[in-house]
C-alpha cells in the first residue's frame, strides 16, 4: 500500500515542503521569506504560528488535507545530543529544543509544528538523523574549559544523505570509507566521517570553524568577552551576531553568495577578499579533519546550495587537493533522505529509537 508522507525542512530564511509517495517526490516546495520580515520576530521561536501559518495555506492552496497523510517527519531541531537514527517527537524533545541549551535554530519550529499536527490528526510524528549528533569521538568532546563540552552541531541529515549516496556511487559500503564532507550553505559544517561514524566536526550553528554567509565560526574568544560585557550589547543581540548577523553579513551586508560574486565580478575588491578569507578558513577546516583521520581519507566532498559557486569551490580546491580526491556534489539531499526514513519506519524496516 502506498504511504503519503510530509516533509518539513525550516531554515534561517525558507520553509521547505515536500511530500512523497512512498519516496517518489510529488510536490517540492522552497517558500523564501525576507530578511526584514524574519527580522521582525525577536526571537526564533516566536515564528512559530509564522510559519504554521504558510504551511497550512499552502497546503490548502494545493488541495491537500493532512489527515491523508501516513506520516510527518521534520528535519531534527537542537535538542539534546542523539546517535544517528529516527525518534518519534515527544514533549520532553521539544522542552528540550525549547530551552535552547544547544542552540537554536528555525528547523526545532518545523518539529514543533509537525508534533502538534500529528497530535491534533493522529499521524505518527518523526525526525531523522538530528543535527546534535552523538557520533563524536571522546577526544573532539574537549573544548579547553572542563564546563564546556564541544557538540556536535551541524547539518547532520544532510551528511548522512551524500555520505550514502556518494557510497553508492563507487560502490562501496559508507562504513568503508573515510571521507570529509563539507556542507556549505548558510551554515558551513566540515566533518570527518571514518568508517560510518561522523568523529569529529565543527559547531556550524554557533560554536567553531570557518566563518559562513550568515554566522561567525571561530572568533578570538578574548575580544569576545570583553565585547560581551562591554555593556553595549544584550545578550540576544551578540547571540545574533554570532548567528545571523555573522560572516559575509558582517562584512558584506549580504548572505547572498550569489550578490557577493556580482560585486566581485563588478570588481570589488574587498568583497573578493572576503569570499577569499572565507575559503581559506574552510580549507583549515578540512585539514583539521584529515588529521582527525589521520590523513588516510578516500574523498573530500563539497556539498550544500554554495557548492554550486565554483569560484568558492576552486579557492578550496587550490589548498586541499592534494589531501584526497575532491567530488562535487551540490545540492541538499534532506528532503529525499527524511522521506527514505519516513518510509523505512512506515513499512517497519527501521524502529524509532526512544528519546
Amino acid at each position: 500500500m502506498s504511504k503519503r508522507i510530509l516533509v518539513l525542512n525550516l531554515g534561517s530564511t525558507s520553509t521547505k515542503i515536500a511530500i512523497f509517495e512512498n519516496t517518489i517526490p510529488i510536490i517540492k516546495e522552497s517558500i523564501l521569506h525576507e530578511v526584514e520580515t524574519i527580522k521582525q520576530f525577536k526571537h526564533t521561536m516566536d515564528q512559530k504560528n509564522f510559519r504554521e501559518d504558510i504551511i497550512l495555506e499552502y497546503l490548502t492552496h494545493k488541495g491537500i488535507n493532512i489527515e491523508d497523510f501516513d506520516c510527518i517527519i521534520a528535519r531534527g531541531g537542537n535538542c539534546k545530543p542523539l546517535s544517528s537514527g529516527i525518534y518519534k517527537i515527544t514533549e520532553e524533545m521539544l522542552d528540550d529544543i525549547k530551552s535552547e541549551r544547544t542552540g537554536v535554530h528555525p528547523a526545532g519550529i518545523g518539529c514543533n509544528i509537525a508534533y502538534e499536527l500529528g497530535q491534533k490528526y493522529s499521524i505518527p510524528a518523526i525526525i531523522a538523523d538530528p543535527p546534535i549528533n552523538d557520533e563524536f569521538i571522546n577526544l573532539a568532546k574537549y573544548s579547553g574549559i572542563k564546563e564546556i563540552e564541544r557538540i556536535s552541531s551541524f547539518h547532520a541529515t544532510n551528511h548522512k544523505a551524500i555520505s550514502r549516496k556518494y557510497s553508492e556511487l563507487i560502490g562501496v559500503k559508507y562504513e568503508n570509507l573515510n571521507l570529509i564532507i563539507v556542507h556549505l550553505g548558510g551554515g558551513i559544517s566540515v566533518v570527518a566521517h571514518c568508517k560510518g561514524r561522523m568523529i569529529d566536526g565543527n559547531n556550524a550553528l554557533d560554536g567553531d570553524g570557518p566563518f559562513s554567509a550568515e554566522r561567525a565560526g571561530s572568533v578570538p574568544v578574548g575580544d569576545l568577552i570583553k565585547m560581551c560585557c562591554s555593556g553595549k550589547y544584550t545578550m540576544q543581540e551578540m547571540l545574533k551576531k554570532v548567528t545571523g548577523n555573522g560572516g559575509l553579513m558582517s562584512y558584506l551586508g549580504t548572505s547572498s553568495g550569489l550578490q557577493v560574486e556580482e560585486r566581485i565580478k563588478n570588481g570589488d575588491e574587498y568583497a573578493l577578499e572576503v569570499y577569499e578569507a572565507m575559503a581559506y578558513q574552510i580549507s583549515k577546516e578540512i585539514g583539521s579533519a584529515a588529521t582527525a583521520l589521520k590523513g588516510k581519507v578516500d574523498a573530500i566532498i563539497f556539498t550544500g546550495n554554495m557548492a554550486y559557486s565554483k569560484l568558492l569551490t576552486d579557492f578550496i580546491k587550490d589548498r586541499v587537493q592534494w589531501i584526497a580526491t575532491v567530488v562535487d556534489m551540490p545540492g541538499e539531499d534532506e528532503m529525499q533522505s527524511l522521506a527514505e526514513s519516513a518510509y523505512r519506519f512506515l513499512v517497519g524496516e527501521e524502529t524509532a529509537k526512544l528519546y
